[in-house]
């Protein structure tokens, strides 16, 4: 078993940070921060929009955690020595423009409505899973473990923002959609 020399770490640091990897971790990084920050605007619609006070209740503690998230994110960056830099994120903008037409195409006032702003929601919850899990599993191979720390805090938020729709959906929105 070899040790690393703190030369040795920073050499391997400096090579990391230059590396392809890097740079395709920099590169989510700056997209899940624009999808982020956009989130933070649609939430309130969304939240608006509800028909159930748990559901607008939900959206709204989420829209909490979302601009605690876009504040780790900048966190992260200034770890990596990075400027904070959004690049738009085709995934987010597809999915917030599939929820406001959700809202747009459905009644207001109506439990179908809030099934569907779950949908929707959910749909942002997995790609945020996705996005934060893939995050922190490369921010621990190129031993960022502080970022590691961080992007996976913002993870486990997620999961359970996911599993509190799911439980909304199941223990009445659908119930209720399901006879209007």
């Amino acid at each position: 078993m070899t040790t690393k020399t703190p030369t040795a770490t920073a050499a391997s640091s400096q090579k990391m940070k230059n590396s392809k990897f890097h740079k395709l971790f920099l590169k989510e990084l700056k997209d899940i921060y624009w999808a982020e920050k956009h989130l933070v605007k649609a939430l309130p619609k969304m939240k608006e929009a509800a028909t159930s006070s748990k559901l607008s209740k939900a959206i709204g503690s989420h829209l909490e955690e979302t601009e605690e998230h876009v504040n780790r994110l900048e966190k992260v960056f200034q770890l990596l020595d990075e400027k904070a830099q959004a690049k738009k994120c085709e995934a987010m903008e597809g999915l917030l423009a599939e929820a406001t037409s959700i809202v747009e195409d459905t009644k207001s006032d109506t439990m179908v409505r809030d099934a569907g702003i779950i949908i929707a929601c959910q749909k942002v919850e997995h790609y945020e899973i996705a996005s934060y899990g893939s995050l922190t599993e490369l921010a621990k191979k190129m031993e960022h473990n502080e970022c590691a720390e961080i992007l996976s805090q913002t993870l486990d938020e997620e999961k359970k923002a996911d599993k509190k729709l799911t439980k909304l959906a199941e223990s009445e929105i659908n119930d209720k959609a399901a006879q209007e």
